[in-house]
């Protein structure tokens, strides 16, 4: 069932399935690189991983002229592990993305499972863009980078000015309000400068709710960009948390070197936070194809089990109060 409908997609791309108004591109990213990670339960282990500095994915979208300015689109994008050929986000057939929608003067309307507006907002301000073993998404809470049965609205964007909301109705037997997620995001982009404040509030339990808000700024002076968040998150049984991102994008011959510190403050005594400090460097060979290496380590607080590893998969957790480190060379190839 799922390859006969991953054959008919690609089949209806390849025959020109659309009219001239309309169309259907097949596109996708292929990681894979080797990582050694130390620090977890189970020692040192030396792996070959998928996805470390961009998640592999295979993805249709396409998009049906209306006219007036109306447009009628469709993404469906799956994610695998380039190791094994299985499909990621617990097999999901397209585990990333799946939603159609509709764009107007007015905005754009999408329905389906989509990423979360915080997760966006945070992917644009860490200079490793949430991937790599130096994943701002180590130590920083993102709820979760994709919700399913959401509805979201974005505007169009007006002097640099843009909003996203986002609803994901949590359709759990029982109690409908369980998995439901509320989100936002207010962002600026215009020359140099790029600024997001994003909100996320997700329905964990029927007596816990994680809350989180996310301030967060890149601006490129030239020689180098500058990227800074801030971060707060917090629940109904006693987590508060406060995160700090500090980082640096600067090119570097045919490539660009990448450094960030991220720490997160327990501010409820439990002593769960922790620190990062991750280097890397991207090296074009062209337009669609780079190679990587990155490195990261995380020192832990007494109760804390954070763990660095490719961005993909991760690393196994270290025992409570240990560090977690990780090392990471491959090559990305875009199509």
């Amino acid at each position: 069932m799922k390859a006969s409908l991953v054959a008919g997609l690609l089949l209806a791309s390849a025959t020109g399935a659309a009219s001239a108004q309309s169309g259907i591109t097949v596109y996708g990213i292929l990681d894979a690189g080797i990582a050694r990670e130390t620090g977890g339960a189970d020692g040192a282990v030396t792996k070959l991983a998928s996805g470390v500095q961009s998640g592999s994915r295979l993805g249709f979208k396409g998009q049906e002229d209306l006219g007036n300015g109306m447009n009628a689109h469709f993404v469906l994008e799956n994610g695998l592990d380039l190791d094994t050929g299985k499909a990621r986000q617990n097999g999901a057939l397209f585990g990333r993305h799946a939603y159609v929608g509709l764009t107007t003067s007015a905005g754009t309307v999408n329905l389906g499972r989509q990423c979360n507006p915080i997760f966006i907002a945070l992917d644009g301000i860490d200079p490793f863009e949430t991937g790599f073993t130096g994943a701002a998404t180590n130590l920083m809470s993102i709820g979760t980078a994709r919700t399913n049965n959401t509805i979201s609205y974005a505007s169009p964007k007006l002097n640099g000015l843009s909003a996203t909301v986002m609803y994901g109705l949590g359709e759990q037997a029982g109690d409908s309000s369980l998995g439901r997620t509320v989100a936002f995001s207010i962002d600026y982009a215009a020359g140099p400068l790029v600024g997001t404040l994003a909100y996320d509030s997700l329905k964990v339990t029927s007596f816990n709710t994680l809350k989180e808000v996310l301030l967060g700024a890149s601006y490129n002076f030239g020689p180098a960009t500058v990227h800074a968040a801030y971060e707060t998150e917090k629940n109904d049984v006693g987590g508060d948390f406060r995160d700090f991102l500090l980082g640096a994008s600067v090119p570097l011959g045919q490539g660009k070197l990448l450094a960030s510190y991220v720490k997160k403050q327990d501010r409820s005594a439990t002593q769960r936070g922790g620190r990062q400090l991750a280097v890397g460097y991207t090296y074009a060979l062209s337009k669609r194809t780079n190679l990587y290496s990155s490195f990261g380590t995380i020192r832990n607080e007494l109760a804390a089990t954070n763990v660095v590893g490719d961005a993909s998969s991760g690393g196994s957790a270290p025992a409570a109060g240990d560090g977690s480190r990780a090392l990471a060379v491959g090559i990305r190839h875009k199509f």
